[in-house]
């Protein structure tokens, strides 16, 4: 898969997707969604939903809550930094139900940036959200104070062009990996916890799963994320589950923290709830809750209608 040079692109305005688990409740321009019944070789129908064909090569999904203030900084360095890439990508912002101006902020950047507004659910109902609506050949997502260097957005995206890998995983705890701004102890003293446990119930491969930084093939997206179903901040965790047990290749790819994480994450409120929803993908994955067959099929993601471009507004 070839980078193509930027080019124009429709420009979907702005508007509510308050349920993220159902993509019907998106207002217009509405994708064309519907059931579809495949009959496979032992007679088994399956449905499967039938998502818009990948338009662009690159979506980059930035879930945000109250970003009023650090939101225009990541925008606009994402745009540099793409523009200099070259790559023809979009920028989705997922407004988690802020109280400030953070649904406007893409207004008048033309057409490469859009906004999902949804009510205030969390950080993985925004991702999922962004990830089902996403239509770049790859999707990426990164947090919105964009805490790590664009280079890895890059390497992610070329192992999944390439065809080498399915998902891509940023990893702080790689050898190449570096900090670049200093990290307050407290939450480094948490992160090494929460690993060791993430390491024992969910994966002894995947050591650092709340890195956010995270590129996925369009098919690997939607395989996992029309199956996630934590909607805080351990979304990450199921996600990495999931990638297992859809037997996704995957890569993890080392990192540089170029700004000290400061996201509305708080050790006091969060760490619990995180804790247990870890525990809740063990115990869901102990059951078999999880419905692993019946995949999106390539050719279904690739039969939908697209909008044809048109000049930027």
């Amino acid at each position: 898969m070839k980078a193509t040079e930027p080019q124009d692109a429709p420009r979907h305005p702005r508007h509510d997707a308050g349920s993220v688990a159902s993509p019907a409740h998106i207002s217009a321009p509405r994708p064309h969604f519907e059931v579809l019944a495949a009959e496979t070789a032992n007679n088994v129908v399956r449905f499967a939903r039938r998502f818009p064909a990948s338009d662009h090569e690159l979506t980059v999904v930035v879930p945000a809550y109250n970003e009023e203030q650090r939101l225009p900084a990541t925008l606009d360095g994402l745009a540099d930094y793409l523009n200099r890439w070259g790559i023809d990508y979009r920028v989705l912002v997922v407004d988690d139900g802020s109280r400030d101006r953070t649904a406007q902020l893409t207004d008048g950047r033309g057409a490469r940036f859009s906004t999902i507004s949804q009510a205030n659910r969390g950080k993985g109902a925004a991702v999922r959200n962004g990830m089902i609506h996403a239509t770049g050949k790859a999707i990426a997502f990164t947090d919105a104070d964009l805490p790590y260097d664009l280079d890895g957005l890059k390497t992610g995206y070329r192992a999944i062009a390439a065809g080498d890998c399915q998902v891509v995983f940023g990893a702080r705890d790689l050898r190449e990996s570096a900090v670049l701004a200093p990290r307050r102890l407290m939450r480094t003293v948490a992160t090494l916890v929460f690993r060791s446990i993430v390491r024992r119930l969910v994966s002894s491969q995947i050591t650092d799963t709340q890195c956010g930084l995270k590129v996925f093939s369009r098919r690997a997206a939607l395989e996992i994320f029309t199956r996630t179903t934590i909607d805080g901040f351990a979304f990450d965790a199921e996600v990495v589950y999931l990638t297992h047990r859809l037997e996704l290749p995957f890569r993890r790819i080392p990192v540089t923290l170029i700004n000290e994480y400061a996201s509305t994450i708080s050790l006091s409120r969060h760490a619990l709830p995180m804790l247990l929803d870890v525990s809740r993908v063990r115990r869901r994955a102990l059951g078999g809750e999880y419905v692993l067959d019946g995949a999106v099929p390539p050719i279904l993601i690739e039969s939908a209608t697209v909008e044809p471009a048109h000049a930027a507004a």
